[in-house]
């Protein structure tokens, strides 16, 4: 499967965006996805995820009760909506999916190019 990751841009802290990622195959409902982000000169890490249903979410800590993922299986696509959006939430954000088990626990089989968000101060 492939998947384009959308939505990223420039935003003052406290502000909201949401991020987009089309897979190509109508079967993506089979795929556990999720979202990961890098900063510069940080490793990449865990940032949400989310079952084929959608029935069930996982966020890393430091998003938790500020970013909501969600998905649209008829229409093939996973959500990432952030709000109060903090200078440290600046990084590369890459949707990626797993076909047997949640990309919290497994390396992901795919992964998309990226989008840049930059949360200005």
């Amino acid at each position: 499967v492939q998947l384009q990751a959308s939505g990223g841009g420039l935003v003052q802290a406290g502000g909201s965006l949401r991020l987009s990622c089309a897979a190509s195959e109508r079967t993506s409902s089979r795929y556990y996805m999720g979202w990961f982000r890098q900063a510069p000169g940080k490793e990449r890490e865990f940032v949400a995820s989310i079952s084929q249903s959608g029935d069930s979410t996982r966020y890393a800590t430091s998003v938790k009760d500020r970013f909501t993922i969600a998905r649209d299986n008829d229409k093939n696509t996973v959500y990432l909506q952030m709000i109060a959006l903090k200078p440290e939430d600046t990084a590369v954000y890459y949707c990626a999916a797993h076909r047997f088990y949640s990309v919290y626990y497994a390396r992901p089989h795919y992964w998309g190019q990226g989008t840049l968000v930059t949360v200005s101060s």
